[in-house]
């Protein structure tokens, strides 16, 4: 049986990768079918992360066992098959590239393909530019920061009351504190 998952990013608008892998390949081997499709290294730490309907992470698949002290399972891409955790069409993963700023991409199962198999994953579609691997921290920093100025700037300011305040309105008492 063979899996195609389809990959987007939220940093470029027009990036689509497909991958179609063997159902019983492991994790390991989609990560590096992942990365060999986008240029990237594969010096890295990566997760990949079940997800819910609305993107919400569930269980973690990891690159190598972080030594958690968690009553969860442990997943390791190398010792788990895909086919173990992905069962149906329209499955939600989440391939974490970059901990540091938790950069992904965000993956579909799109379709199974009974009755066929492959020795090889491959790369059945590559649209758009590649988010980099690594972005600059000082440029990222700037973007978080005007994403966060621009967050506070939209919240209502009246929300926390009056800027002024009248005596007789406190509760009795209160200017002993």
């Amino acid at each position: 049986m063979v899996y195609r998952f389809k990959l987007v990013s939220d940093e470029v608008e027009n990036f689509c990768r497909e991958i179609e892998i063997d159902a019983d390949a492991n994790f390991l081997v989609l990560r590096n079918a992942i990365l060999d499709s986008v240029g990237y290294t594969k010096d890295e730490m990566n997760s990949f992360f079940l997800c819910d309907e609305g993107w919400e992470k569930r269980e973690e698949i990891t690159l190598e066992d972080m030594g958690s002290d968690s009553d969860e399972d442990i997943w390791i891409m190398e010792d788990t098959h895909i086919n173990e955790l992905v069962e149906e069409e329209g499955q939600r993963l989440i391939f974490v590239f970059d901990y540091l700023t938790e950069r992904s991409f965000f993956m579909e199962l799109k379709a199974i393909v009974p009755r066929k198999t492959l020795m090889d994953p491959l790369c059945t579609r590559k649209e758009g530019k590649v988010p980099p691997q690594h972005i600059d921290m000082e440029e990222y920093d700037a973007k978080v920061d005007k994403r966060v100025a621009a967050d506070v700037e939209a919240l209502d300011m009246d929300l926390y009351g009056d800027t002024e305040f009248n005596e007789d309105e406190l509760p009795e008492g209160i200017e002993d504190y």
